[in-house]
């Protein structure tokens, strides 16, 4: 049950607004390009899962991802990492607390009232609560929450069934002439849970020897749970899936069944969101002496304030926490394993951390209308 509740830590954390953006990414640059963005990145996520167990491994317990950089790198990459994790993860958070409230307005708004603003705003409350007490209280959630997805997938499947046309997943895309860098940023994020590797260590106190098997069977339940979300979803809705995924089914579906999709839609990214919370909280709390009630206070205010100021699409905050700072935390665990194993593994970790190189530097000049924006 330990190597059990260790992998729905890593994927259940995997599975949340990443899933939700990729039937709508698929549509506009194919099937056939989306599939191999998943062979290419999923293969590189297990690599740098694997580095990073195995640094774990040799690194002492209660420590995160900032520490770690900090002991086999030096003081300035501590720094960095800092910077990239407070960032990245509070981005994530965000992106969560954005997708929250489309599912609980798509859930209540009707009946009770309220926009995605404020279901937001009450999904964000409840999560810094759940943030206050730990993992134990979820780990078990997490599992049960991937459980109960998979079953409302295979519901969706079967009440959809005669809606379901291949075709329209095959024929997505076609004619596509825009960026095909697009899907890069979401699929790296809905692949990243390298943060959560600390966490599983722990979790595994006992059967560490299981690690090494987390990472893979982790990565390719949460792709194999992806690729059958995207089929299912694009093959009933087409060109017309909405940017969420789920909240498309509606003139597809009975609403029975799209607000059971909601509700686990729900479970999933709030799972997702109280781990990275935590994990964002002990960062502050073990790397950075922080007091834990201080920790907790800015791990929860500052997603909030980013989505109250404007932030507020889902999909461009994914795509720039995978595309940059995820991709600068993936270079650096590369380098540490790299450092650690230089002779054996040179061929393999060079390439790599090429891939990360230039998707920082393409998406940066990407977005750099939008970055400028925002310091502004």
């Amino acid at each position: 049950m330990k190597f059990i509740y260790a992998v729905s830590i890593l994927a259940g954390t995997m599975i949340g607004a990443g899933l939700f953006a990729l039937p709508y990414i698929t549509t506009q640059v194919g099937s056939g390009v989306i599939l191999l963005y998943f062979l290419f990145l999923g293969l590189i996520s297990i690599a740098i899962h694997h580095f990073f167990g195995q640094l774990a491994l040799r690194t002492e317990d209660n420590l995160r991802f900032p520490s770690f950089a900090g002991i086999h790198l030096g003081p300035w990459a501590k720094k960095l990492t800092t910077c990239t994790g407070i960032i990245g993860l509070s981005g994530s958070i965000l992106a969560y607390i954005i997708l929250g409230g489309e599912f609980l307005s798509g859930i209540f708004g009707d009946v009770v009232g309220g926009g995605p603003f404020e279901y937001s705003l009450l999904y964000w409350a409840i999560g810094a609560a759940f943030i206050f007490f730990g993992i134990k209280a979820i780990e078990k959630v997490e599992f049960l929450g991937i459980v109960g997805f998979l079953m409302v997938l295979f519901l969706i499947l079967v009440r959809g069934w005669g809606d379901i046309n291949p075709s329209l997943f095959l024929e997505v895309g076609e004619g596509f002439s825009g960026d095909l860098f697009l899907p890069y940023g979401a699929v790296l994020f809905s692949l990243w849970g390298a943060a959560l590797i600390p966490e599983v260590e722990e979790e595994l106190t006992g059967e560490k020897e299981k690690l090494k098997w987390v990472a893979p069977v982790g990565i390719g339940l949460a792709v194999l749970i992806y690729l059958f979300f995207i089929f299912v979803v694009v093959g009933i809705t087409g060109a017309e899936t909405s940017k969420e995924g789920i909240l498309g089914l509606v003139d597809h579906l009975d609403n029975g069944v799209v607000g059971l999709a909601l509700v686990f839609g729900i479970l999933a990214t709030f799972t997702s969101f109280v781990t990275l919370g935590l994990t964002l909280k002990k960062i502050l709390w073990y790397d950075l002496g922080v007091h834990e009630k201080i920790a907790w206070a800015v791990v929860t205010f500052i997603p909030i304030t980013a989505f109250v100021i404007g932030l507020d699409d889902y999909i461009q905050v994914i795509s720039f926490v995978g595309a940059t700072l995820l991709a600068i935390d993936a270079t650096l665990i590369t380098i540490m394993y790299q450092k650690y194993r230089p002779a054996k593994y040179k061929l393999l970790t060079y390439p790599i951390i090429l891939v990360f190189v230039l998707g920082i530097i393409y998406n940066i000049v990407y977005n750099k209308d939008i970055i400028l924006s925002f310091i502004d």
